[in-house]
């Protein structure tokens, strides 16, 4: 009798190693076409970056020139870290900002945009104080009529 490693009297190999031969072959085939599976999508992902990455500039260059064309109707002049006046530098010398007060200005506004909850409480504590100080007024007239 013969093992499955060994060759028939007749020059043939066994039956079984062929079986086995033929799925190790398949078990290679199917690895490789996984691999070529994933390389394509590698490669289309790539092919397809520039592009995302050039949309995503347009999308910030049009934010940013809004913010520049937006006349600003007051001048203010701010204290800012060693830090911050790094990176607003930094903005500059990109190109992406004309100058750090545009930087800078630009960056006010966006923080304030994020802050939308705390300015709508904070608006809403001042006119709980101006309601405060009306009453405390109304007091005081009284008591100035009062007292004449």
């Amino acid at each position: 009798m013969s093992t499955s490693f060994q060759q028939q009297p007749d020059g043939s190999e066994n039956k079984d190693e062929m079986i086995v031969q033929e799925h190790e072959h398949q078990h290679e085939s199917e690895h490789e076409a996984e691999r070529s599976g994933v390389g394509a999508s590698v490669r289309d992902m790539a092919a397809r970056l520039p592009e995302q990455l050039s949309a995503i500039g347009r999308d910030i260059s049009r934010t940013i020139e809004r913010a520049i064309s937006a006349k600003d109707d007051y001048m203010l002049a701010v204290k800012v870290s060693q830090d911050a006046q790094i990176k607003l530098g930094q903005l500059v010398q990109a190109g992406v900002f004309g100058t750090r007060a545009e930087a800078a200005s630009f960056l006010i506004d966006e923080g304030i945009k994020t802050q939308t909850a705390l300015f709508e409480r904070v608006e809403q504590k001042l006119g709980e104080i101006e309601r405060l100080r009306a009453e405390l007024r109304g007091l005081v007239g009284e008591k100035k009529t009062e007292n004449k």
